[in-house]
């Protein structure tokens, strides 16, 4: 295995777009391409993390066991440098729902809670 690129599904796709956009993320791949026709699908990159999202409404009756109806018990876990800057970046952009904080384990957290009511933790290992 190479690597992992969650595909998350959500109601509102711009939406999704442009909150992702404030962390940093830039959208590469649409369906259908941008301009097309109302969006599907989007590809978003951020460095090394990529994430899909797909509005439940493109799914039909394919995937019935993608039920659930807005965020769930899916947790994000990104890791990246600088969290202090990106923290200070974000926090009044978004609902932190854990401050920055030092872990038992030597990882520097937070966590926010996306539009879409996903939890993000973003993490440093500073000593790495």
């Amino acid at each position: 295995m190479e690597s992992l690129s969650p595909n998350i599904f959500v109601k509102d796709i711009k939406a999704t777009i442009e909150f992702y956009k404030l962390l940093g993320f830039q959208f590469t791949i649409t369906v259908p391409e941008e301009g097309k026709g109302e969006l599907v699908w989007a590809m978003m990159v951020c460095g090394k993390v990529t994430v899909m999202f797909q509005t439940f409404q493109s799914l039909g009756n394919t995937l019935p066991q993608v039920s659930r109806q807005d965020g769930g018990s899916l947790l994000l876990y990104i890791n990246l440098k600088d969290i202090r800057s990106f923290y200070e970046r974000v926090k009044d952009k978004t609902t932190v729902v854990h401050g920055l904080e030092k872990t038992f384990y030597g990882a520097t957290e937070f966590s926010i809670i996306d539009n879409n009511n996903y939890l993000l933790t973003f993490a440093e290992h500073e000593g790495e």
